[in-house]
């Protein structure tokens, strides 16, 4: 009977470089159709500390393969709360007008992860995505059928949409803390993916506060954000008039705040 287990040299060669998960991360690089060569090149470039998913080209979201691009933001599995917040609010939006298609929109959307997530599980849904990064609205544009667009947060959307779900992992990071973020992440993706100013709300801000023109009856912005800011992000959606609702994964990581129009 033949081993599935990943040659135990790689697995140490990775574990060696810092990689938590690397008989998981080993078994990736094995399963990838090249030569020894190419191999052996990928994983000199892991344990320079270049992130798995730009090595392989991809990143596993959702159970889907999601296409990844150098400077552009990796999907972050937290970002699973996310996902499941803004189908919840379709899913209402459904029960609200039977029949009815619902409207989303990926602010800042990166990969397309999220959108491109909530395309296949709504089922019928008019999903779009903005960013004001090139390269991500590139890589977007490789996951999503149609509807990316380049420009600042709602800016490039077309005039007098009205969206049911409004969904944003807009930068969290205040400035000063990006110098202690892993490399993986600090060398290899786009400032303007990480930087969330010096409190890290700057971009939450301008998205919470565009966000209510945008929103048709009942819709719902969700936003991602650090434990520690929540309660602030949930301030500044009720100065907005939305009703909000902070939201824990504990398995994830992960932290939400949810706006409802009124």
């Amino acid at each position: 009977m033949t081993s599935t287990s990943p040659d135990p040299g790689l697995v140490a060669r990775l574990r060696a470089a810092g990689c938590v998960f690397a008989e998981d991360e080993a078994a990736l690089l094995e399963a990838e159709p090249v030569s020894a060569q190419e191999r052996e090149e990928m994983v000199v470039r892991r344990e320079a500390g270049e992130p798995l998913e730009l090595i392989l080209g991809w990143a596993e979201f959702d159970g889907m393969r999601i296409k990844v691009a150098p400077g552009v933001f990796v999907p972050r599995q937290r970002s699973r709360l996310l996902l499941e917040l803004a189908s919840c609010a379709a899913e209402s939006a459904l029960q609200r007008t039977p029949g009815s298609t619902p409207r989303i929109v990926d602010i800042g959307c990166g990969t397309g992860a999220l959108a491109a997530a909530l395309a296949l599980r709504v089922g019928p849904a008019e999903v779009w995505a903005t960013d004001i990064d090139p390269a991500a609205v590139e890589c977007a544009q490789a996951n999503l059928s149609s509807n990316v667009l380049l420009g600042d947060l709602f800016s490039p959307l077309p005039q007098g949409l009205a969206f049911d779900v409004v969904v944003a992992n807009a930068p969290y990071v205040p400035t000063e803390r990006i110098a202690d973020m892993p490399p993986e992440a600090r060398d290899h993706e786009h400032r303007v993916a990480l930087d969330g100013g010096v409190d890290g709300l700057d971009i939450q801000r301008r998205v919470i506060e565009q966000a209510p023109k945008h929103l048709a009856p009942g819709g719902v912005l969700v936003i991602e954000a650090s434990q520690e800011q929540a309660p602030v992000t949930a301030d500044l959606m009720r100065a907005q008039g939305l009703i909000a609702e902070i939201h824990h994964d504990d398995d994830l990581y992960a932290t939400a705040v949810t706006g409802t129009a009124r």
